[in-house]
């Protein structure tokens, strides 16, 4: 049966919301695509090693404590940007310093801007220690130990390799790279400098995902037939979401999620077919998109998303002997277990939290302790076989971003 921990040693061994408001254009249909079973993404994508050396950087001379696992002084966080995003983690940051739980783990340190007043104000709002003006700035600072990366997709890539080669270790938002080469190049360069690289897809890190695969491998509701995931908020007024410049669209934004739950609840099982179908805003992104996969065992699993309407959020697995909901996915707040007749098996509340971010960054401060590249709970193959997939639905729409060399 399917679990949502699904490590192998070999795995092991290799070592928003975020995105739209919490609170938070029609076109035609384009026809659908044909079933298309080439170029589907191996659930399991090898990672190639780094080829070239760690060069004489700041990096290689880099030994802070946080690389000797002395578990004695908080790691200094600072965040690169200081949108939305930003300023949820520093409100998270700031909770997690206060917290007896988290004390020990992080200490709210700086914020990076390209606004040397936007990052002060910033700084002063959430009681961060320091601030800059520029990313440069940042790197150049010895004590900032993790940066955690919230810039519009396209920057996430240059700014983590930048931060690594600094020798800062790095959590990056989601998605956490625009592509599979994008995320490729910053894992071979997280390799050669040895630093942590993570992905920040919160719902991997948060008790939710632990409370769900205990009522999935309950047995109540037999074996696993179908999973379903929904994810949309009306969002087509935010520039950002429509700027196919920003690699802008429902799937990068909100589509990640439903994919990434159905991918947690699934399992090692492997995609033998995909079909799917986006409907494209004038700029050319897609304002929604539908995408059904089929498993080798049979299975099979709908995601859904747009930025055109607000949806239920909701989650849904489908076994031979009941079913199981899931209310929001992007923040799962409650889990009701379902016989097949329909009777309620079991309601399950999620234990309180202080935002949710504080999960990924105890997680990252965990693993990098341990001498880590990458967490438990988001591993390097699950980042790089989710963009394998992503990558696999654009290319099926013809949707690529003019920043994005020619596959030809």
């Amino acid at each position: 049966m399917a679990t949502l921990w699904r490590h192998t040693a070999a795995q092991a061994a290799d070592t928003d919301p975020k995105g739209p408001d919490m609170t938070d254009t029609t076109h035609d249909e384009p026809t659908p695509p044909a079933p298309n079973t080439q170029n589907i993404p191996s659930t399991r994508p090898e990672h190639t090693p780094a080829t070239e050396a760690p060069t004489a950087s700041a990096a290689t001379a880099h030994t802070a404590e946080t690389e000797t696992g002395d578990a004695s002084r908080p790691l200094n966080v600072a965040i690169l940007g200081a949108g939305r995003i930003a300023q949820s983690m520093a409100r998270t940051l700031t909770m997690m310093s206060a917290d007896a739980r988290y004390a020990s783990l992080v200490t709210p340190y700086a914020v990076a801007s390209r606004s040397a007043a936007k990052a002060r104000a910033f700084a002063q709002q959430f009681g961060l220690r320091t601030s800059f003006g520029s990313y440069r700035g940042m790197l150049a600072d010895p004590d900032v130990d993790l940066v955690y990366i919230a810039t519009p997709h396209p920057l996430h890539a240059e700014q983590a390799i930048a931060c690594m080669r600094a020798g800062k270790h790095v959590l990056v938002e989601k998605p956490f790279a625009v592509n599979v080469d994008e995320a490729q190049r910053m894992l071979d360069v997280s390799s050669a400098t040895n630093r942590f690289c993570g992905e920040a897809m919160w719902t991997r890190f948060m008790p939710s995902r632990l409370v769900i695969d205990r009522a999935v491998t309950s047995g109540r509701i037999g074996a696993i037939t179908s999973v379903a995931a929904d994810l949309s908020y009306p969002m087509t007024h935010k520039k950002r979401l429509t700027d196919p410049n920003l690699a802008g669209g429902a799937l990068l934004d909100v589509g990640v999620y439903p994919l990434n739950f159905i991918d947690m609840v699934v399992g090692d099982r492997e995609i033998t077919k995909i079909v799917t179908s986006m409907t494209p805003l004038p700029t050319g992104v897609d304002a929604q998109n539908a995408t059904t996969l089929y498993f080798d065992d049979g299975t099979m699993a709908n995601a859904t998303s747009s930025m055109m309407c607000a949806s239920e959020r909701a989650g849904h697995i489908r076994g031979t002997n009941g079913y199981i909901d899931c209310e929001n996915i992007n923040n799962v707040s409650a889990v009701d277990v379902y016989a097949a007749d329909h009777t309620l098996l079991d309601h399950i509340d999620v234990p309180a939290q202080l935002t949710g971010y504080e999960y990924e960054v105890a997680a990252a401060v965990r693993a990098i302790r341990a001498g880590r590249r990458d967490c438990i709970e988001m591993l390097h193959a699950d980042t790089l076989r989710m963009l394998a997939l992503t990558d696999t639905l654009r290319a099926q729409w013809g949707l690529r971003y003019p920043f994005e060399p020619d596959p030809r």
